[in-house]
């Protein structure tokens, strides 16, 4: 039977793909691929604190993520958001703030328990939109050329079967079988797609999955993948693959795809991490030359774990009263170092170099 876009995909089916997906242009881009991930993860291990650069990462992810779905925040919006730490009436940089906080939530369930299901996908979808909604229970979702007002796609339109479709899914996940990682993960990413089991956030609960598939498999210790940002500059690909999957059966374009998309955010991610890292290292030369009365290695890794920072950040990490590490930053910022900048009643101080090298 010919596909129908505007009628429900209820006939689609269970992951494994029929026939050879193993093709030797796909084993070839694998092998290509796990080797950058697999530097991207010494690199990582290589740093002399793992948590130190992760959160400027996820925070970046989350934005290129949002903006997928066209929630558009500014970096330097973000990066404040995430110190002055007070209710946004910015709608976008509310949600974009959530989706760090879903894609943490589930590190943490991953790591105490190293299975993927469908109520953790449901709990990360919830902590994204902040709402209680559950498994799309009502018929007629379609998805539409925003352009056109074209119907391109209609996902499976029953609870039961999208749960039933879920549990698959999930079977499929967690079952150890003989497929090189990588190459499954493209086909769970389609596959959760093309479920689109809950009214809204789909497309970012997906990309939070393939991280935390990555941990799952022990390919990836911490999100340190900035992936969202390959999908955003290759969006028209992206949907495409997709479809093609669908309308045509063509595995192979999407599995490269997507290992184009490991290996290339594998090779920028690492690039960005070493690139900071030495940015991190001449300063705090210069600090510790320049101003040696206040260096730390403990206030260099603050300075550099977000590009703001402020006095009570400094206070909480044990580097002094809030009076003590206030003057800190005055002569940081007389000797160029930082820069202040007033949000709403805070006073926050900028790591200029730093969010200049994230910018670039």
């Amino acid at each position: 039977m010919k596909y129908n876009p505007a009628k429900p995909y209820n006939n689609l089916p269970d992951l494994p793909p029929k026939g050879d997906i193993e093709t030797k242009a796909i084993l070839k881009k694998v092998i290509s691929a796990s080797r950058a991930l697999s530097e991207l993860k010494g690199a990582i291990t290589n740093l002399p604190n793992l948590l130190l650069f992760i959160d400027t990462i996820n925070l970046q992810e989350a934005q290129a993520s949002s903006a997928i779905e066209n929630i558009i925040t500014t970096q330097d919006v973000l990066f404040q958001a995430s110190i002055v730490k007070k209710s946004f009436e910015d709608a976008p940089t509310k949600e974009v703030i959530h989706y760090m906080d879903a894609l943490w939530y589930g590190f943490q369930e991953i790591r105490k328990r190293p299975v993927l299901t469908t109520n953790l996908f449901t709990a990360i979808m919830q902590i994204i939109k902040e709402n209680q909604s559950g498994i799309r229970n009502i018929p007629d979702t379609q998805l539409k050329n925003p352009a056109t007002g074209q119907v391109i796609y209609t996902p499976p339109d029953s609870e039961e079967l999208i749960r039933e479709k879920l549990a698959a899914l999930e079977n499929f996940i967690n079952i150890d079988d003989h497929l090189d990682p990588l190459i499954k993960l493209a086909m769970i990413h389609y596959q959760f797609e093309a479920i689109h089991p809950f009214f809204d956030g789909n497309g970012r609960t997906g990309r939070i999955i393939l991280l935390l598939y990555l941990k799952q498999c022990g390919l990836l210790d911490m999100p340190t993948l900035y992936l969202s940002s390959y999908i955003l500059k290759n969006r028209t690909a992206y949907y495409l693959n997709l479809r093609n999957v669908t309308e045509k059966g063509d595995w192979e374009s999407w599995i490269l795809y997507m290992l184009d998309m490991i290996e290339i955010t594998s090779h920028d991610s690492r690039t960005r991490i070493e690139q900071i890292a030495a940015l991190m290292k001449e300063t705090g030369e210069e600090i510790q030359k320049r101003l040696p009365k206040i260096y730390s290695k403990d206030l260099l890794e603050v300075l550099f774990r977000l590009p703001y920072t402020k006095r009570s950040v400094l206070e909480a990490a044990g580097l002094g009263n809030i009076k003590t590490v206030g003057n800190y930053l005055k002569s940081l910022e007389e000797h160029n170092f930082l820069q202040s900048v007033t949000v709403g009643k805070e006073k926050l101080y900028l790591n200029f170099r730093l969010m200049n090298a994230l910018k670039n």
